[in-house]
Parts: structure tokens; sequence; C-alpha cells
């Protein structure tokens, strides 16, 4: 071989490696862009576990800073999904309700005994731990308070329409003027009614207390046990609680 047949090989596999180079670069952009996905898939998983666990801790006061550290992920990363804290608490608040939505469904389907229907919502609910992350508008329990101005508004309608000029209506949320809170979405309200019938039911046959609602069952899904380091006692302890509470909503009678 002479010099310029050595230098035209060399030329064309330098030609050559380039070219595969550059096909090799794509289909390697292509292959990382797939782990791209799956980590940013993965960053979003853990964000939403961090989510939940924060705010079943410490409530939806709680930082993003403490949703991120607990994600071991940058705060920018959780803002990169969530724009706002806001975002991100409707999110988990949404999941929460629906799980707990389906749960009551599960128990109004498939047990008889209106007490027993309503007992293993009430188990099923807080071992999945879904009630410390209910949105706050379905908790409100109605004092007497709220109770005598309802009554004084229904002996007096013209009283629940704006008073001035331009000045907003209040809304009712559980019999309480709420004009500063949102009111409860489409997923809050559908777990309302399905409570509710699980309540209707067991106050019909005479196994519940009269003066319960629903508020106050959804109370009792979000009261949860001190937290403690043994796995072991804390379930007890939740399971003794939960007992406390059930025999607390039982008619005398029953």
């Amino acid at each position: 071989m002479n010099i310029s047949d050595f230098h035209g090989s060399a030329a064309a596999l330098q030609s050559e490696t380039s070219s595969r180079g550059i096909a090799g670069g794509t289909a390697a952009s292509g292959v990382r862009s797939t782990p791209l996905r799956v980590d940013a898939q993965r960053n979003l998983e853990h964000v939403l576990r961090a989510a939940r666990e924060v705010f079943g801790e410490l409530g939806y006061g709680a930082p993003m800073e403490d949703v991120a550290r607990r994600a071991r992920v940058g705060v920018g990363t959780v803002y990169r999904r969530f724009p706002s804290k806001d975002v991100l608490v409707r999110r988990i608040a949404e999941e929460e309700t629906a799980r707990l939505t389906e749960q009551a469904r599960t128990a109004l389907g498939q047990e008889e005994e209106p007490w027993q229907a309503l007992s293993r919502f009430l188990r099923t609910s807080v071992a999945s731990g879904a009630g410390r992350l209910l949105p706050p508008q379905v908790l409100r329990v109605r004092s007497a308070e709220d109770e005598a101005e309802e009554a004084l508004e229904a002996r007096v309608p013209h009283q629940r329409q704006a008073g001035a000029a331009g000045s907003p209506e209040l809304r009712v949320v559980g019999g309480r003027a709420a004009d500063d809170e949102p009111s409860p979405d489409a997923g809050a309200g559908a777990l309302l009614e399905v409570v509710g019938q699980l309540v209707d039911r067991a106050r019909e046959a005479g196994e519940l207390r009269a003066d319960v609602t629903v508020a106050d069952v959804l109370l009792v899904i979000a009261t949860a046990a001190p937290a403690l380091p043994d796995a072991a006692q804390q379930a007890a302890a939740s399971a003794r609680l939960l007992d406390i509470l059930l025999e607390g909503l039982r008619s005398r009678t029953a």
C-alpha cells in the first residue's frame, strides 16, 4: 500500500467512525432521554410520598423545603413539578379523598349490617392513614353557636343575603359561614355523600348515636394515636384509640 492509499483509507475510516459516532450520539441521546423520563417519574413519586408523610405528620402548613428534604431532592425539583404549594396540597388532598371515598363505597357495598359497614370503613381508613390528609373543609364540626345561628337564619332568611351593595354573600359550609375558604370540590362532595349513606344507615338501624354527623365520623378518621418508635406499638395504640372512639359513636341502646 502506498502513502496515498493509506491516507485515503484512514480518511474513509475516520469519516465512517464520525458518522457512527453521530448516529450513536443520537441513539445515545434517545436512550438517555428514557432514563431522564424515568428519573423524572421517580422524582415525582418521591415528592408525592414525601408530601404525604410530611403533611400527614405536620399538617398542610409544613413548608415545601421539608417535603424536598424528605424526598431527597432539591426544592427546585419540587417547584418544577408543582409551581406552588397550593397545587401540591390539592394533589395530595384529592388523592387521599379519592382513596377514602373508594374505601367507603367498598364498605357500603360489601357489608350488609349498617354498623359493620361503618366500622369497617373507619378501621380501613384509620389503618391507611388517609384521614390525616383530608381537606380541612370536610372536617367541619358544628358547635352549639353554629346551630343556633343556623336556626336564626332559617327564621330570618333575608339575613343570608348580601347585606350591603357590592358585599359578597357568605357561603355556608357545614353550618358555618366561610366566605374566605374554598368550597369542597367534587371529590370531597362524593366522599361526604357516601359517608353520609353509611351514617344514615347506622342511625336508622338504631346503632349510631342520633347526634353523630358525617363530620364527626371524618374527625374520627383524622384522629391519630401519638407516633411511637415501635411499629407494633403504634398499630396497637391506633387500634385501641379507634375502639374507644367507636364505642363513643354507638347508640346506648345498640
